[in-house]
């Protein structure tokens, strides 16, 4: 059997790791998107901030059309709702508090696993994979990503 090439075992690893990832079993009662966008919206509440519908859309690399799908369910949901900016063209959202907690119980798995991840890798390259993470969707290396 021919050895994979670099190129070919990094895509191997990646479509691996997001398929953990992924796993339902992670995201009770939401989607893979409902809680990535759940995620961001939480981070910017605990900064005392509304998430940007722009925002959201440019961290998730996701189509406008698919964020605002996404946002939508998670506000029939009621667990996310819209509010205006000082300017009416920018929407932005906030978790409804009330129902903060079902979105936890969600984030508290992600956070098992992560844990899980860190006890299998080791802190340091828990460290430098997230440090390569970053980098590679800072890049945005197919230049897929522009406003």
């Amino acid at each position: 059997m021919e050895q994979q090439s670099l190129e070919e075992s990094l895509i191997t690893a990646w479509v691996n790791i997001t398929g953990v990832l992924k796993n339902n079993r992670i995201t009770q009662g939401l989607n893979y998107n409902e809680a990535i966008v759940m995620n961001i919206a939480y981070h910017h509440y605990l900064k005392g901030e509304d998430a940007s519908f722009k925002t959201i859309a440019q961290t998730t690399k996701m189509l406008k059309s698919l964020v605002n799908r996404t946002i939508d369910a998670l506000v029939r949901k009621n667990l996310l709702e819209r509010c205006e900016g000082e300017d009416k063209r920018t929407t932005f959202v906030r978790p409804v508090t009330e129902n903060l907690e079902i979105f936890l119980k969600v984030h508290e798995q992600s956070l098992a696993l992560a844990r899980a991840a860190v006890e299998i890798i080791g802190e340091e390259d828990a460290k430098t994979f997230v440090r390569i993470a970053q980098k590679i969707a800072e890049a945005d290396p197919l230049g897929d990503n522009k406003d």
